[in-house]
């Protein structure tokens, strides 16, 4: 009978220190397994954004952050849209062959998925100043007669047209970034997630 008990007592005290053992290794690994993983504040800097742009009308601008950075949504008019066939000779990338600049989706006479809305970053290519839009067309805009309305950087003078690529003759080198973006519906979009992710 007392080998009967002990080993009882000894599956017992096997289970017991190996439960315990357990525990107390699972609270050990736990908050170091934690502490490798981004912080909140980490995450939200690199998360997509989701905007809604059910009432953002024909030529008027919406501004959002995304990493940081000022994301322009610009519903462009069919003006807006008519006049960029006609910069081609005075933009230094007017089909934007940088391919680092936009998503292959991006990669047309509009920098966009649909024609009427623009999606860029809000950052000048030169030196990260913030260009400042000048809608306005001819004299009235301050840059010119023949200026037909884009972006216009105060600190060196950069100018970009309605669909950000810059004009020759200036110091910004490359066409206003595209970010990755893709239609959560026909009043929200996602920045932040390709379109080929988001069909996916």
């Amino acid at each position: 009978m007392t080998q009967h008990v002990n080993k009882r007592r000894r599956r017992l005290l096997t289970t017991l220190t190996t439960g315990v053992g357990l525990v107390g290794t699972g609270t050990l690994v736990a908050p170091f397994v934690a502490s490798m993983q981004p912080s909140a504040r980490a995450r939200a800097a690199g998360a997509p954004v989701e905007v809604d742009i059910s009432k953002l009308l024909l030529g008027q601008m919406l501004t959002v952050e995304w990493r940081g950075k000022p994301v322009w949504i610009l519903r462009r008019s069919e003006r807006m849209l008519q006049g960029l066939a006609e910069l081609a000779g005075k933009l230094a990338d007017p089909d934007s062959e940088v391919l680092a600049q936009q998503p292959s989706y991006a990669k047309n006479p509009y920098r966009s998925i649909q024609p009427e809305l623009l999606v860029v970053l809000g950052v000048c290519t030169h030196l990260g100043c913030a260009p400042s839009r000048k809608f306005e067309i001819g004299a009235a805009s301050g840059l010119g007669d023949d200026w037909v309305g884009g972006f216009f950087c105060p600190c060196h003078g950069s100018t970009f047209d309605l669909a950000g690529r810059v004009y020759k003759g200036v110091p910004a080198p490359t066409n206003l970034p595209v970010p990755p973006y893709s239609f959560l519906s026909d009043s929200r979009i996602l920045i932040g997630v390709d379109q080929e992710e988001a069909s996916a």
